[in-house]
């Protein structure tokens, strides 16, 4: 498994998925979690077969070293790894790619290293770091398209208790169908992968004050020349679509796609329409 050294000296761990691109530019891919194992993304769902995907396991996670500050775990502090990432495959400019919580630092990254983006997609991505609220009802009301589901009551009813503040453990498990757009076998099993995949400690740091600068990362993202794609799933309450059309809107040059029946992992729902959507972007360089 390839690896290189932080600025730090932690040793950080990446995947390469390659199909018919071997030899092509690759396409770095953070993940969410935030601070989860990258290994939940997968190919992304074929995506590989139009560009070689290099998925990092972020400090802390996967096969990546536990760094010994764990200050370091703070999201601004983790563009300095993509830098590495990027110096150590001896790249000037990256398509970068980043889901959820890794949309933070992916934007972040963006703002500090403008001339070194190519092109940048995201992936249901968080908007802690651009200031975007999400209120509780956008999400119930995203959530109510579901309403035909089997699971749908309880989990309704725990996402409800969630956006008041109130959920407690049993709250959170129970909402777990609103992340798919099936909740089948497949679906219940990568959910499952999941919560052995994070490192609590991690997280809690992620978002430690100074992790964000919403008002300045607003700025330069407005200015930023890259070609920018964000992807959201039609019935994802973690990034319900009104909330993302306004995070596409921050960036000068954005095209913005809602994927039909999608949560908040579409290129599970539908591997084809993601890998095609997100291909098309990327083209096969």
């Amino acid at each position: 498994m390839p690896t290189y050294r932080a600025p730090d000296g932690t040793v950080l761990a990446y995947h390469v998925h390659a199909g018919p691109h071997r030899d092509g530019a690759p396409v770095i891919c953070l993940p969410g979690g935030p601070i989860q194992a990258s290994a939940y993304l997968g190919d992304l769902g074929g995506l590989a077969a139009h560009r070689r995907l290099v998925t990092l396991d972020l400090r802390g996670s996967g096969a990546s070293a536990v760094p010994d500050d764990p200050g370091s775990y703070r999201c601004d502090r983790l563009t300095g790894d993509v830098e590495a990432l990027r110096e150590h495959l001896g790249l000037d400019r990256i398509d970068l790619l980043a889901h959820c919580a890794g949309a933070n630092v992916a934007v972040q990254y963006a703002a500090r290293h403008p001339a070194h983006v190519a092109t940048l997609t995201l992936v249901t991505p968080s908007t802690r770091a651009v200031g975007i609220e999400i209120t509780g009802a956008a999400r119930l009301e995203t959530a109510r398209a579901r309403a035909g589901e089997p699971w749908f009551g309880p989990a309704y009813a725990a996402l409800e208790s969630a956006t008041e503040g109130r959920a407690t453990a049993a709250d959170w498990a129970a909402i777990a169908p609103f992340s798919y757009g099936r909740w089948d076998a497949a679906a219940q099993a990568h959910h499952a992968a999941g919560d052995e995949q994070r490192n609590d400690e991690a997280a809690a740091v992620f978002g430690a004050e100074g992790a964000f600068d919403p008002a300045a990362t607003r700025a330069a993202l407005a200015g930023l020349g890259a070609p920018v794609l964000l992807l959201a799933g039609e019935v994802d309450v973690a990034a319900p679509p009104p909330a993302m059309a306004e995070f596409a809107g921050l960036f000068g040059d954005a095209a913005f796609a809602v994927q039909p029946g999608a949560g908040h992992f579409p290129w599970l729902d539908d591997p084809d329409w993601f890998a095609a959507t997100a291909g098309r972007f990327l083209g096969g360089r």
